[in-house]
């Protein structure tokens, strides 16, 4: 990770503003993600968008922006929350789609299970009306960069 992008990390982390951080992720913008912090959580935000429908019908949102939205959370969770010098890479991604996204803003809260010295395990759980009431909930095992000494 570069200097450049540490320092725009750390500046977002402090000031709870994560826009920039997410428009060097082309995915982010594609699908519109949002971040912001609640006190030591953050909480992403996927808003409605009609580009996300899988479904015209119902309509609902295509499943995989579900899942990538929710894997993209885990992994700026990790990120910004366990000092990782660099962007965890993905091992293992398991979601459970429990109902229909609806064609309304998604939510999605993440929290670390465990986190070892090379592999972190990360659960997801995303939402539309209520936390109480989810539309998926997800597992992520992630490979993290080992610090460097000195670093």
């Amino acid at each position: 990770m570069n200097q450049d992008f540490k320092a725009q990390l750390q500046q977002a982390h402090q000031q709870g503003d994560y826009g920039q951080i997410l428009q060097r992720i082309p995915y982010a913008k594609l699908i519109g993600i949002e971040c912001s912090r609640l006190g030591d959580e953050l909480l992403f935000r996927l808003p409605a968008n009609k580009d996300n429908i899988g479904n015209p019908l119902l309509p609902a949102i295509h499943g995989g922006v579900i899942a990538g939205f929710m894997e993209l959370a885990a992994a700026l969770h990790l990120l910004l929350f366990t000092g990782s010098p660099g962007v965890p890479k993905v091992i293992d991604f398991s979601v459970d789609y429990l109902r229909a996204g609806q064609f309304r803003d998604t939510y999605a809260k993440c929290q670390v299970c465990r986190q070892g010295r090379r592999v972190a395990n990360v659960a997801v759980t995303a939402w539309q009306s209520t936390e109480a009431e989810p539309i998926a909930t997800a597992r992520a095992h992630f490979k993290i960069e080992e610090a460097l000494p000195g670093s």
